[in-house]
């Protein structure tokens, strides 16, 4: 008997994160000859498929988002100074880079997949990146190296959201038909994050298996983060759930832009620290396979 649509989407998550471990090395040549626009480029091409799906009209501020962005500020502070006086300063910045990072890139993407309101979590993507990069500066100032600006973030995310998202709204008013030709080809929109999902694993591996910080640390980090990723996907759901949407409140405030963490972890903290935000992207992505496997199985049954 073969397989369900359902129970191969499953399976090739899990597997995809599988084959990005054990061929770290090529993925590395292959970013290297791309000058490290592959991945970017996927994820601009998974954004700009579902922003197609988004009127402006539909695109509105709320509540939560507000409550979102205290979480990730103020969150991010508390976790400093909880589990620096515990397990030292690095682990205490590793802690803090995992809750202050932004929205990821493709948690509107998943987000779409588990049948969330679209238009809210564009809202907030966009948002909580411009708001990021305002404030995380000063808070990389105090608990960092103090030389992270505002356009430094910034100029990271306008190619990958900002961009995307007013390429698509412009084929959305000059030519129609063709966003509801992207839009109902959105399917592609998954298999493109399987593929960035290789890239961004094979980096990760990488990168664990070269640097050079000590066992101890590293488990501390990883097991740091893996414990901030239960907790904030369990905070956005609740939130969410207060205001109608619990996917999107689980995916705007759990799945982070962790490419944006590393690169703010090995610039403005210890290098060592990335190893937190380099550990919540195998975490947060063991999540989506659940959720997306758990969103099916009720789907097939209804």
């Amino acid at each position: 008997m073969g397989l369900s649509k359902q129970t191969t989407k499953s399976i090739v998550m899990p597997l995809a994160m599988v084959v990005g471990a054990l061929l770290c090395r090529p993925l590395g040549v292959l970013e290297t000859l791309t000058h490290n626009t592959l991945t970017p480029l996927l994820i601009a091409a998974m954004l700009f498929i579902t922003f197609c799906r988004v009127e402006l009209r539909s695109m509105h501020l709320s509540k939560i988002h507000l409550w979102m962005l205290l979480v990730q500020f103020l969150g991010s502070i508390l976790v400093y100074y909880i589990t620096t006086p515990l397990l030292g300063n690095v682990v205490g910045q590793g802690a803090m880079i995992c809750v202050l990072a932004p929205i990821a890139m493709a948690a509107v993407v998943i987000g779409g997949m588990l049948g969330a309101n679209v238009a809210t979590m564009v809202t907030y993507s966009l948002l909580c990146n411009i708001v990021t990069a305002l404030i995380a500066p000063f808070i990389l100032h105090h608990f960092g190296n103090g030389e992270c600006t505002f356009m430094d973030i910034f100029s990271r995310v306008v190619p990958t959201l900002v961009a995307p998202f007013v390429v698509a709204q412009l084929l959305r008013w000059l030519w129609r038909k063709g966003a509801e030709w992207v839009t109902a080809h959105s399917y592609l929109s998954f298999y493109l994050w399987l593929i960035s999902l290789v890239l961004v694993l094979g980096r990760t591996t990488a990168f664990i298996l070269d640097t050079e910080a000590s066992l101890l640390i590293e488990i501390e980090l990883a097991l740091v983060a893996l414990l901030l990723c239960f907790i904030q996907f369990a905070i956005g759901r609740w939130l969410g759930r207060m205001a109608g949407d619990e996917v999107a409140g689980g995916q705007s405030v759990g799945q982070k832009n962790t490419i944006l963490a590393v690169w703010m972890s090995l610039n403005f903290l210890d290098p060592i620290v990335s190893i937190a935000p380099t550990a919540y992207i195998v975490w947060q992505n063991f999540v989506n396979s659940y959720q997306i496997y758990s969103y099916d199985k009720k789907q097939r049954r209804k």
